[in-house]
């Protein structure tokens, strides 16, 4: 690679504008530890008067980024526009097709078209990194492509959402409803201030966990439907019972391999406080890999923000830099084959099911007689009554039952009348 290296960025958002900051402030540091010297020659947003945080150079915006490849020379391009689709892909694809090398911490974009962009980064002989697109600032794509190179993994889970796990964190320890500590969230900059739906649904997680099943198990990303849920039916009253059952609820994401077939999801659990990922609160995130001979490897540290991003950012454009050219999913494209999928209606898990009724005979045992039809054991119940509004509050914690076993039986609920609204079900994680 020759010494003087030309940058693009593409979209100049919160992470944008703060890698454009970082790269600017850090010339000679990256020119100290690679022998290279970067210069940015172009930027590209959708408004160039936009008031941003830093100041930004007039004279390199485009407003058209795909301009930027019939004026500019560029070497590498990082891509932060966010998309799955659109301009986003257009960008990735025209820079590979040129040669050019791609830094992007675009979670649903490399999700959806990872395995095509990474055959023709192979193709052009060039990289493609997103480091950052799981897990901001911790290196664990690094890790699994090389410090677990040899490892046979089978499993790989955790936190990998901070938005939710803040907003968790702060319900159980504010007291406070979903709503307000959202509200908290956005103020903060944990939660988009717009539309912060994509975290909330599991839809970021989720995103994140098809990337890692690719390159732990040496697959193809998996296009398989799978259990998907978020955290917005979680309300106050279910953090506090957990508490009183020293549980916590954190929304998890879970990929590994059963019987030879993929097995992913994302959805929240209860799990023990005295186990490790029971004690990663705030905006961290947590990467949980088995594999052998290794055992059990943990990564954590902060997973959102400009600033954990950018760090992983710059992880990637120092390995480019240094002349390492490496297949995107750390193996072959041609050797990367697809995989059965574990069929979801088999997944077990212990139930903790919440049930809000009219205070009257009959309607306990009618639940648990419609547990029992459906070969669900209880394993604890915990009643408590409301005489002043004639409702009364049902735990039910459930002995391990599968995912099909309970969709059916859940089905009967939403026509009982002394049942005043869908139960609410979280999965008890091990």
């Amino acid at each position: 690679m020759k010494n003087n290296i030309n940058i693009a960025i593409i979209g100049l958002g919160q992470i944008g504008i703060y890698l454009y900051k970082e790269l600017n402030s850090k010339i000679k540091e990256i020119e100290k530890k690679t022998g290279k010297k970067i210069k940015i020659v172009a930027i590209s947003a959708k408004n160039k008067n936009k008031k941003r945080i830093y100041p930004i150079n007039k004279k390199i915006f485009y407003k058209n980024p795909l301009h930027i490849f019939k004026k500019e020379k560029i070497d590498i391009l990082f891509e932060c526009i966010g998309l799955s689709d659109g301009i986003s892909k257009k960008i990735v694809e025209t820079a590979l097709i040129n040669k050019i090398h791609v830094i992007t911490p675009n979670k649903t974009l490399i999700a959806k078209h990872g395995d095509y962009l990474a055959k023709l980064a192979e193709k052009k002989r060039v990289n493609l990194e997103f480091e950052a697109s799981v897990a901001g600032g911790i290196p664990v794509l690094r890790t699994i492509k090389e410090g677990l190179a040899t490892n046979k993994i089978n499993k790989v889970y955790g936190i990998l959402n901070g938005t939710t796990n803040y907003i968790l964190s702060e319900m159980e320890s504010s007291g406070e409803n979903f709503e307000t500590v959202l509200k908290k969230a956005q103020k903060l900059g944990y939660a988009e201030p717009g539309n912060p739906k994509l975290d909330l649904n599991g839809f970021d997680a989720f995103a994140k966990i098809r990337i890692l099943s690719a390159l732990s198990f040496n697959t193809k990303i998996a296009k398989s439907k799978c259990i998907m849920e978020g955290i917005e039916n979680i309300k106050a009253e279910d953090i506090k019972i957990a508490n009183k059952l020293d549980l916590r609820v954190k929304l998890l994401g879970i990929s590994e391999i059963i019987n030879n077939k993929l097995f992913e999801t994302v959805h929240p659990c209860l799990v023990s406080k005295n186990t490790y990922i029971g004690n990663v609160n705030g905006v961290m995130n947590a990467v949980i890999i088995e594999g052998k001979p290794v055992g059990e490897s943990v990564l954590q540290g902060e997973g959102a923000g400009p600033g954990p991003t950018s760090s992983s950012l710059l992880s990637d454009l120092l390995s480019i830099l240094r002349g390492n050219i490496k297949y995107p999913f750390g193996i072959s494209s041609i050797k990367r084959k697809s995989i059965n999928s574990f069929n979801n209606d088999n997944y077990t898990n212990s139930l903790y099911l919440r049930f809000e009724v009219k205070d009257k005979q009959g309607v306990l045992s009618s639940i648990t007689n419609r547990l029992a039809k459906y070969k669900i054991s209880v394993n604890r119940i915990i009643q408590t009554p409301d005489k002043k509004n004639k409702k009364a509050t049902i735990i039910i914690i459930t002995h391990k039952t599968t995912e099909i076993n309970i969709k059916n039986c859940l089905s009967f609920f939403k026509k009982n009348k002394d049942i005043l609204k869908f139960p609410t079900l979280i999965r008890l994680y091990n």
